[in-house]
C-alpha cells in the first residue's frame, strides 16, 4: 500500500534528523529513507567514534553522540524510518506531488521530497588480490563494526590515512599484535598519529612495513586465512602469517539513483538556491554535503542552516496564500505543544493574571 505524506526525507545523517525538527516544529510530518540499517549516515558508519568540535555549545561531541543527541531531539515528533532500503525511483507527477519507490518496494506519494543523503552512498576502495572475496567481513573488513571482533588477533591493517592509523592505534593493547602496512612511508593522517605509530614500533609494540600485499593463503582445513605475501618497498616479498586483514584505502562516493532523478547537477552534488534550498524541480530541495550552490561549505553547521530554510519553504508550499510566522521555542506556545514542553513562563502569566 503506497504511504502518502507531506514529505519524504531521503537520508538520516545529521542534517536528514535535523530536517526533521525542523519540519516538527512547523507541524510537518516527515517519513525518511535510508540504505543504511541504522540512522546517522557517515557519522555512524564512517567515524562513531570520532570527536566534533564545530558544532554550537557542544565543546566536544562524539559523532555516534550527535546521531543519539538528534534522534532524542526529534523524539516529539514520531518521524517513520525505512531503514536499510534505497530509494530507487522518483518522480513528479502531473499534480506537481511526487512518487517514490524503494530498493524494497516501499511506495509513498509525497508532496515534497528532501534528499540529505551526503555525497551519496560510500563504497570502500578494495584490496585487489585474487581469493580475497570470499573472506571479506569474515576475516577481511574494510570497516570496524565492533572493536572487540578483534581482540586478542593477530591483525593487520592496510592503508596510510587516518582511519588506518587510527585503528591500528586503537586496536594497539587490544589485540595480540598489529602490523601497519603501507606502500610507502609518506602518510595521509594527521601528524600526531603518525609520531604516536612509530614511537611504538620503535618500543617493539607494533610493526610498519613498506609495501603492498600481492597474495594471500587459505588454511586448507578450514578456508580462513592464515598467510599474506607482501611486495616490500625494497622488492623484497615477504610472508605475514595473520588472524584478521583491516583494509582502510578510503571510500568513494556513488550517487547512485539520484543522478538519473532529472537535478541539475554540479559536479556530484545538487544544484539548490539559497533561499529555499530547493532545486531546479520544484518541490524537492537537497541539504547537506550533497547539496550545492556558489560559496558552498561542507559542514554540519551549514546542513543544519540549510535544513530550518527548506523547512519554512516547504511549510509556504504546503499552504499556499497562507503566511508563515517565524515563532520561537522560547515563548510560542505552538511550539510547546509539538515538543510536548511545559510553557517555561506559565507561572509568570499566573501570576500576572
Amino acid at each position: 500500500m503506497t504511504i502518502h505524506t507531506d514529505t519524504v526525507i531521503i537520508g538520516t545523517g545529521p542534517c536528514g534528523l535535523f530536517q526533521v525538527f525542523e519540519l516538527g516544529l512547523l507541524g510537518i510530518k516527515a517519513h525518511l529513507v535510508d540504505a543504511l540499517p541504522q540512522p546517522g549516515g557517515q557519522c555512524t558508519e564512517l567515524y562513531p567514534d570520532k570527536p566534533i568540535y564545530d558544532i554550537p555549545a557542544l565543546p566536544v561531541c562524539g559523532a555516534r553522540e550527535l546521531i543519539d543527541r538528534l534522534q532524542e531531539q526529534i523524539r516529539p515528533f514520531n518521524p517513520t524510518f525505512h531503514l536499510g532500503q534505497q530509494t530507487t525511483e522518483l518522480r513528479r507527477l502531473e499534480d506537481g506531488t511526487f512518487y517514490l519507490r524503494t530498493s524494497k518496494n516501499t511506495e509513498f506519494h509525497a508532496k515534497t521530497v528532501v534528499i540529505a543523503a551526503g555525497v551519496g552512498a560510500f563504497q570502500p576502495v578494495e584490496l585487489q588480490v585474487p581469493g580475497i572475496e570470499p573472506h571479506i567481513d569474515r576475516d577481511v573488513f574494510y570497516k570496524v563494526r565492533d572493536p572487540e571482533l578483534h581482540r586478542g588477533k593477530h591483525v593487520v591493517v592496510l592503508g596510510g590515512g587516518d582511519s588506518a592509523l587510527d585503528w591500528a592505534l586503537n586496536l594497539h593493547g587490544k589485540a595480540e599484535s598489529v602490523v601497519l602496512i603501507h606502500r610507502s612511508e609518506k602518510f595521509k593522517a594527521a601528524p600526531a598519529s603518525v609520531a604516536r605509530m612509530q614511537a611504538l614500533c620503535e618500543q617493539m609494540e607494533m610493526q610498519f612495513i613498506a609495501g603492498s600485499v600481492i597474495g594471500l593463503r587459505e588454511e586448507a582445513a578450514s578456508g580462513a586465512l592464515r598467510e599474506i605475501q607482501v611486495l616490500g618497498a625494497d622488492g623484497v616479498t615477504r610472508r605475514l602469517e595473520l588472524d584478521q586483514l583491516l583494509v582502510f584505502f578510503g571510500l568513494h562516493p556513488k550517487l547512485g539513483p539520484v543522478a538519473e532523478w532529472g537535478l541539475n547537477l554540479h559536479k556530484h552534488q545538487i544544484e539548490v538556491d539559497t533561499e529555499k534550498y530547493e532545486t531546479t524541480v520544484p518541490g524537492i530541495y537537497a541539504v547537506g554535503d550533497i547539496s550545492w550552490y556558489p560559496g558552498k561549505k561542507k559542514l554540519i553547521l551549514s546542513g543544519f542552516h540549510e535544513a530550518a530554510l527548506a523547512a519554512f519553504a516547504i511549510k509556504a508550499r504546503l499552504n499556499p496564500g497562507e503566511k508563515v510566522h517565524l515563532q520561537y521555542t522560547t515563548t510560542s506556545p505552538v511550539m510547546h505543544k509539538r515538543l510536548g514542553v511545559d510553557d517555561p513562563f506559565a507561572d509568570e502569566k499566573r501570576a500576572a493574571a
